[in-house]
């Protein structure tokens, strides 16, 4: 077993493990470490815990200390100079009619790198730019080019749902998010209400994937027949979020039909065409009229 810390460099960015040795680092503490790019200040949010040495990504860096009212003032001095090289970057941006925006600026703790984010809508020939924020900044550049995800992470914002973006406030990783996504959950496949101020799916739709697949996989198609307390019928109508179906018995006796709700444990399965899963996908897409091309674009 191996001793390891985790620590951010950014307010919900990604969580890097590191080794603490011998210095006692406890969670909410500031600390330097050696980095791949270098020295770096960053904060434990994972104090140490113990974890299998096959689950270690190689090599594990150092902890190098815990910060000082040194490192805290040059900390400072570092936010200020990343303002400062914001506007200067933007003067030269325009000063090269170049097509880009500029999102955010960082520095790197022992100043041997400047980093400066942007987006682009394709590619951009900054070669000249670069040789000037090196005359100035006196050191190594570098520009990099994000995407819409990443900007709308670094500027933060407020959602639809009316609360801090996720992306900025906690989630400290993108992860994959489809239009199956939203189909299944039965929303409607309109691109203004299921993607974010990115212009990209919600990420949210992500949260209960795993949910909606456990009961998707048990509950039976529309148009299925199954067997229930009451008899065997034919279902019309289902609730995932509810687990029940609405199930129509035909009486045999006097060729009359009655509908009965039915919780996902009260059916059996007997005879089904296609699944709920499929159904809801291909409903989706008739409903709205949207072709899949123009679906998948709210993916990348």
């Amino acid at each position: 077993m191996v001793t390891v810390v985790g620590i951010r460099f950014k307010k919900a960015g990604k969580i890097y493990y590191f080794n603490p040795g011998e210095i006692p680092v406890k969670k909410d503490q500031h600390v330097i470490v050696e980095t791949a790019r270098g020295v770096e200040f960053g904060e434990v949010v994972v104090g140490p815990k113990e974890v299998a040495e096959e689950h270690i990504v190689a090599p594990l860096k150092d902890v190098i200390r815990i910060v000082t009212k040194e490192d805290q003032e040059r900390h400072a001095e570092n936010k200020q100079k990343e303002k400062d090289a914001l506007e200067i970057c933007l003067e030269k941006i325009e000063s090269h009619e170049l097509e880009m925006k500029l999102i955010d600026v960082e520095y790197t703790f022992d100043n041997n790198k400047v980093i400066f984010y942007f987006t682009a809508d394709g590619r951009v020939d900054f070669r000249e730019l670069v040789k000037d924020l090196a005359a100035i900044f006196k050191t190594r550049i570098e520009l990099r080019q994000i995407g819409v995800r990443d900007e709308a992470k670094m500027l933060g914002g407020i959602g639809t749902c009316g609360k801090p973006l996720c992306c900025s406030s906690w989630l400290g990783d993108f992860e994959p998010v489809s239009i199956k996504m939203a189909k299944e959950q039965s929303l409607s496949l309109n691109p203004t209400k299921i993607s974010g101020i990115c212009g990209r799916l919600f990420c949210c739709l992500k949260y209960e994937h795993d949910m909606y697949q456990e009961i998707l996989d048990k509950l039976p198609g529309i148009g299925s027949v199954v067997q229930t307390p009451y008899g065997e019928g034919t279902v019309i109508e289902t609730n995932v979020i509810l687990e029940r179906v609405k199930v129509k018995i035909k009486n045999q006796k006097d060729n009359t039909e009655e509908l009965k709700i039915c919780s996902m444990t009260e059916v059996t399965k007997i005879k089904e065409k296609r699944s709920l899963k499929e159904q809801l996908e291909t409903k989706a897409v008739i409903d709205e009229g949207l072709s899949e091309d123009e679906l998948k674009q709210l993916e990348d």
